[in-house]
């Protein structure tokens, strides 16, 4: 009975309880389903705005609205990129349309057409970018590249080296035929009849040609400007022609290890004790310490001063724990020559690279890796122009000492000069040299072995590699022409010792040493009278 009453009134209690349980629960879904503005959360419908309802569609519906106008948005930010993208393809395309890729021009093997037309447009773009319609802006006078003129018979040229001349015939067949090819092309341009002309004209050959001048641009290619008589006396016929480059073509892509390539030095020698201590100063820095894949055969004539050349060689070894090394002396007359022939064939080992050096040589470590670069057997010898010191006492002698040797070796056209007519120096296999026959072994004495040598690879189907190198000095020392020269190696001995003293300011300082001396003089008396 009690509990019944109990029951009874608690249950309205609960009941209200539900009730209020219920708001709350509503309220809260509400709130956490009503959708946000933009910038705030959206307020609950009040009494006097329109339903729930129609309040969520509008919501719903700026909304979408607002999604739409975005959308319009970036589909037209894409298509602007789409069209500016499309602009720069196109200007893409007319550059390469101008100036084709010289890659797509060598390995497009597929279209043979689209080829020869990018070879053409790039050929014609040569001559635009070239200075043959209008001059370009140079930054200094050394910037200029200089024209060289000829004519029929003679070529007059300013880079002479010791070799060439001022004015010569042209010896080299390349130019030789460069220069004939190009007036022929320009008589028959100034044969062809003109378009709509009937008239007779003037039938032009090579004697009518005057003059030229031509130049190359390394990258670009060779100007030619030629002028042929005219009508008159007064009037000439001028055409300019240009011979493009084309483009770079890859030719080999290898790797080359010369880990294991062994150099046999080759050092023909008599007397000359003091210098062959210098030179071995030289060989066990650079050949022993730094590179170290090398072997030196020294080839002694008599017997003075063979001890001492003995002693110092047995002494580096020691020093250095080098073995290898070769000592042959020979009991006759000096002959440079058969020294280099004896010592090469005296090898009997693999194939192997020979240098043939002499005691007044200084070379690098750099240079021992150039000789085997630029060698390979049955292709390719190597015939580096060294560079030739002139005399120290001339080049240093207002200074207050003589620097060390190593400072010395600078290149520069006051301290020395490329010895562009000396081809004593050379690099190649010992099969290369065999097969070639070697040295005339009739010659004796100075000079002319080396050039006879030169001939015999230049007239074989090996590469000749001729090249001034950084890393290879003959070091001054006075020369002496003997009398026993044949008047042909005489002369060219004192060639040799001519070239050898100083530059042509340094001698002429020399020359007119009096003449600076008595002007010092006046210019001191004149000084103290005032």
């Amino acid at each position: 009975m009690m509990l019944r009453r109990g029951f009874i009134l608690f249950l309205p209690r609960l009941v209200g309880l539900l009730v209020v349980a219920c708001c709350l629960v509503s309220i809260v879904y509400m709130l956490a389903c009503t959708p946000k503005g933009d910038n705030q959360q959206l307020v609950l419908p009040r009494v006097h705005s329109p339903t729930v309802k129609e309040g969520y569609e509008a919501i719903l519906q700026e909304r979408e609205e607002q999604h739409r106008n975005y959308i319009i948005s970036l589909k037209k930010q894409i298509t602007q990129l789409k069209a500016e993208l499309q602009g720069r393809n196109e200007q893409l395309k007319n550059v390469q349309d101008q100036y084709p890729d010289p890659l797509d021009i060598r390995l497009d093997n597929s279209n043979p057409e689209k080829v020869q037309a990018n070879l053409l447009a790039f050929l014609r773009s040569q001559v635009d970018k070239a200075e043959v319609h209008s001059g370009v802006k140079l930054s200094t006078e050394y910037a200029a590249v200089p024209f060289e003129s000829f004519t029929l018979q003679k070529v007059y040229q300013l880079e002479t080296g010791l070799t060439r001349h001022p004015e010569e015939k042209p010896v080299r067949k390349d130019k030789r035929d460069e220069l004939l090819e190009v007036i022929e092309l320009a008589v028959g341009s100034l044969n062809k009849p003109e378009r709509d002309s009937n008239a007779k004209h003037h039938v032009y050959t090579a004697s009518d040609f005057i003059e030229g001048i031509y130049r190359t641009e390394k990258d670009k290619g060779t100007l030619y400007e030629l002028t042929f008589k005219g009508d008159t006396k007064h009037q000439f016929k001028k055409i300019v022609l240009f011979r493009p480059f084309g483009p770079v073509m890859k030719v080999k892509n290898e790797d080359v290890n010369m880990a294991d390539t062994l150099i046999n030095v080759i050092v023909p020698l008599a007397k000359r004790a003091s210098k062959f201590r210098q030179f071995m100063q030289n060989f066990r820095e650079m050949g022993i310490q730094q590179d170290g894949r090398i072997h030196l055969t020294v080839v002694y004539f008599g017997k003075e001063q063979m001890n001492e050349v003995r002693a110092i060689l047995e002494n580096t070894s020691k020093s250095a724990n080098f073995k290898n090394f070769t000592f042959i002396q020979l009991n006759e007359e000096f002959s440079r020559g058969k020294g280099l022939d004896i010592g090469a064939r005296f090898w009997k080992g693999s194939n192997v690279v020979l240098f043939f050096c002499d005691v007044d040589i200084y070379f690098t470590a750099e240079f021992l890796n150039s000789c085997r670069l630029n060698t390979q057997p049955g292709k390719k010898v190597f015939y580096p122009v060294l560079f030739s010191q002139y005399n120290p006492s001339i080049i240093y002698g207002h200074h207050d000492s003589i620097p060390s040797l190593e400072q010395q070796l600078i290149i520069k056209k006051e301290t020395g000069f490329w010895r562009d007519f000396g081809f004593g120096m050379t690099c190649q296999y010992r099969s290369d040299f065999i097969n070639t026959g070697g040295f005339d072994l009739d010659i004796k004495g100075w000079g002319g072995e080396d050039v006879h040598l030169y001939r015999k690879y230049l007239h074989s189907n090996l590469i000749v590699i001729r090249t001034p190198v950084r890393g290879l000095f003959h070091l001054w020392h006075e020369k002496q022409c003997l009398d026993e020269l044949t008047p042909e190696q005489y002369k060219m001995c004192m060639q040799s010792k001519a070239m050898n003293e100083g530059s042509h300011g340094q001698l002429g300082m020399l020359v007119f040493k009096q003449e600076i001396e008595t002007h010092l003089h006046r210019q001191k008396l004149s000084n103290k009278k005032t």
